[in-house]
């Protein structure tokens, strides 16, 4: 009799511990948040620094913008949540059908430096000057078939700029601007351009970096005009939507607060959030030192809904589709419906 006690008893404890561990698994089981570094990750600040109650439930990862749409696709992507460039998203996942669009994140970062060399003289760019000062000159882009390519060219038509791209800075036309498709590396003076293309709080960091050999020289967005251009966007996996969504309202809500917390957090605050974040060995877009207000406001961090944006974001794709015909226009699954849920 004792031994069956005992056997029973001995069942009973290894179903507990069997159970214990499945629902540990559970609870440690956190929301993937994946972010490129630079404007994106600020917006993530104001999340970071919630209360813990709210946040323990996620687990954040700031990568290279190079790699970001890695982790929304294949069999089984990484990323709960995502913070990725709108035609990215718009390409790899407008269907609609794994991922949805829950807001625009930025809207318009990018900004235009020059050759600070006092012998080249070279105007900062506006509206009034672009159409005479940039052809024959040569115009270094990161990203060139991304956002910063796909608006530059955007404006290019508008001002009816003539373009073409090159290898080498150092091959110019006359009556066309000569772009110069570049990486973050290879924005420097030794490259050779008479312009670069740049997103914040990257193009800061560079001014500082080249002891201002390379100087601020204008903004794409008031180029652009109406208010800028969604940016950057911010999906979720349905399946996540569905059955966690408690957590994801909370999330939107805090990237709702993030226009006004990065208006009072200070440099340091910011810095400790997301050094830790950082895929370990990657070099950070910025350091502390260049976080001012300026270049804060100029990562133009501003989450508005997808029902709100929506109409705003077709705009941008169509014109981005103009001048490349691989833009994809998504669906209208792609946008999250406050009908279909409660966020």
């Amino acid at each position: 009799m004792k031994k069956l006690l005992k056997g029973i008893l001995c069942a009973a404890l290894c179903a507990a511990v069997v159970l214990g561990v499945s629902a540990c698994g559970k609870k440690t089981e956190k929301i993937a948040v994946y972010a490129p570094d630079g404007a994106p990750a600020l917006s993530l600040a104001s999340f970071l620094a919630g209360d813990e109650e709210t946040t323990k439930a996620f687990e954040t990862h700031i990568v290279d913008a190079e790699t970001i749409q890695t982790y929304v696709t294949g069999k089984s992507p990484k990323a709960d949540l995502c913070i990725l460039p709108v035609n990215a998203a718009a390409k790899a996942l407008g269907t609609g059908e794994t991922y949805q669009m829950l807001g625009a994140v930025t809207h318009g970062n990018l900004y235009f430096l020059k050759d600070a060399d006092a012998a080249k003289a070279l105007p900062d760019l506006t509206a009034e000057n672009i159409a005479e000062v940039l052809p024959g000159k040569s115009l270094g882009v990161i990203q060139y078939n991304n956002v910063p390519g796909l608006t530059l060219r955007v404006v290019l038509e508008k001002y009816s700029v003539a373009y073409r791209t090159v290898e080498s800075a150092d091959d110019r036309e006359a009556g066309k601007v000569s772009i110069l498709p570049c990486t973050p590396t290879t924005v420097v003076p030794a490259t050779g351009c008479d312009y670069y293309l740049c997103p914040e709080p990257a193009a800061t960091t560079k001014v500082g970096a080249t002891q201002g050999k390379l100087a601020s020289a204008g903004s794409l967005q008031e180029l652009y005009g109406e208010n800028g251009y969604p940016q950057a966007v911010l999906v979720a996996k349905k399946s996540l939507i569905e059955n966690k969504a408690e957590e994801v309202k909370a999330f939107v809500a805090s990237m709702e607060g993030a226009a006004e917390y990065l208006k009072t957090a200070s440099a340091s605050t910011l810095n400790a959030l997301l050094s830790g974040k950082r895929t370990p060995g990657m070099q950070a877009s910025f350091t502390e030192a260049q976080l001012n207000a300026t270049v804060i406001a100029n990562c133009s961090v501003r989450f508005v809904k997808a029902a709100d944006c929506k109409a705003e974001v077709l705009r941008f794709l169509e014109d981005c589709r103009k001048v490349s015909d691989s833009t994809a226009i998504p669906a209208d699954a792609f946008f999250y419906s406050p009908a279909e849920n409660a966020l």
